[in-house]
């Protein structure tokens, strides 16, 4: 069967090819496959008239075109970078397409392989040796690195520490996962964007299970005292764990180096739009906690002829060990999200992925620089290095222009009532004359 991008969406089977299937497997019509029971059975009219491909078509293509044509520069925590053609292309293929879980290594090497690889990118990336392949998101990420804490630290702690900043989203998803573990969530001060390091420090005891920092941080800057979270979870034997992205992990110090424990984020940021919020979360952490890890990891050894062969290893989840030894109940590892990051990094390259970072840094600092420019606004709100994006202060209420770019075609963030937060990237840096000129106008 051909694909979308062949130019047929769908080959359907003719009367005669569908015949011979019936007669291989021995019913007499494709009705006898379906053992529907009659009280959930349809049996009415959708009331959808009969239409050829091309009426189909023709009829969606008028119904899309009446979507606004907007152009985003939203940011905080879902980012559009362009995505190569090869990733469509290879990710596309039928042997990854149509699988699912690969639990039958025998037939499922190459995908394997790729998830492999994806694991050793990300154990690169960060410094640390343990990647798995992967989770559902950021957020549900944190949630399985405040349990993990939970599991591994020795002492009675049940506080878990996250910037005053952290959004809402996520910290909710983190929340639900504390409930059920017996933790609380409380937040810790901001200083100009960044970690208050003394606020911090100020409630940080014995009773601290985890400390949570981000760099970059929701509002894009840089934060600068990583090490010293690093030191002030080592005192009090917390964990420390760090939110990050891979393509700010090419650039910014390793976690490893600053004394992350464990590192979660979003790897979608590679391989996939940010339409409809898409992502899938990545998770790494010492070679301690190995069969503490939630999901699964990919294994490499060898098999009966000796030739290197991959497989699934510590499963170690409720569907596949005793439900009061697992460690999640992460019901799937995102495989085909994470093969599309894994084939984005590798087209890359390291030259390649460090430039994408550095091209980060210095179109925000370009954009900010045009931004404070205009009559009636000053960027960036905060006194730090920025990377994808900033904080921009508005003398006019920040709801009224953000509804004049959207009238515009452009989409940005109302952070509060006088503070925009715009995120450039390669996919929008196109058009940032016109958001500038936009600005202009209604500022």
């Amino acid at each position: 069967m051909r694909g979308v991008r062949d130019g047929s969406p769908y080959a359907p089977h003719t009367d005669t090819e569908t015949q011979a299937m019936l007669d291989a497997i021995g019913v007499d019509d494709v009705d006898a496959l379906f053992d529907v029971p009659a009280a959930v059975r349809f049996d009415g009219a959708f009331g959808i008239d009969a239409r050829s491909e091309r009426e189909t078509t023709r009829e969606l293509a008028d119904t899309l075109s009446d979507n606004d044509d907007v152009i985003s520069f939203l940011g905080r925590g879902h980012y559009a970078h362009h995505v190569p053609a090869v990733v469509d292309r290879l990710s596309s293929r039928s042997e990854f397409l149509t699988s699912y879980t690969q639990y039958q290594p025998e037939i499922a090497q190459g995908f394997l392989q790729a998830l492999f690889e994806y694991q050793s990118m990300l154990v690169e990336l960060t410094g640390l040796p343990i990647a798995n392949a992967s989770m559902y998101d950021h957020a549900t990420a944190l949630g399985e690195a405040a349990t993990l804490a939970a599991r591994v630290r020795g002492a009675s702690g049940s506080r878990v520490l996250v910037p005053e900043l952290l959004p809402s989203e996520r910290r909710s998803v983190l929340e639900n996962y504390a409930s059920g573990a017996g933790l609380t969530v409380e937040s810790y001060p901001s200083d100009d964007g960044n970690a208050d390091l003394d606020g911090l420090a100020s409630i940080v005891d014995s009773d601290v299970l985890l400390i949570y920092a981000e760099n970059p941080t929701v509002r894009g800057t840089i934060e600068e005292g990583l090490s010293a979270i690093g030191d002030l979870a080592e005192d009090s034997e917390a964990l420390f764990c760090l939110g990050t992205d891979p393509v700010a992990l090419s650039l910014l110090e390793t976690p490893a180096s600053v004394g992350a424990d464990v590192v979660v984020g979003d790897a979608g940021a590679l391989g996939l739009g940010h339409a409809y919020g898409m992502g899938h979360g990545l998770f790494v952490t010492r070679e301690e906690f190995l069969r503490q890890v939630p999901g699964r990891l990919v294994g490499a050894g060898r098999d009966k002829s000796g030739r290197r062969a991959y497989t699934l290893t510590l499963q170690t989840r409720e569907q596949h060990i005793r439900r009061e030894r697992a460690t999640s109940n992460i019901c799937t590892n995102q495989a085909w999200v994470a093969l599309r990051t894994a084939i984005h990094v590798a087209w890359l390259g390291p030259d390649g992925l460090l430039e994408l970072a550095e091209t980060a840094v210095r179109d925000a600092r370009t954009l900010a620089e045009r931004v404070d420019d205009i009559d009636g606004v000053r960027a960036p709100v905060h006194d730090r290095h920025h990377f994808r994006e900033f904080l921009v202060h508005t003398d006019r209420p920040a709801p009224a222009i953000r509804d004049g770019l959207l009238d515009r075609g452009y989409a940005v963030h109302a952070v509060d009532e006088h503070r925009l937060q715009l995120c450039v990237t390669d996919a929008n840096a196109h058009a940032t004359d016109g958001l500038v000129a936009a600005l202009s106008e209604v500022a």
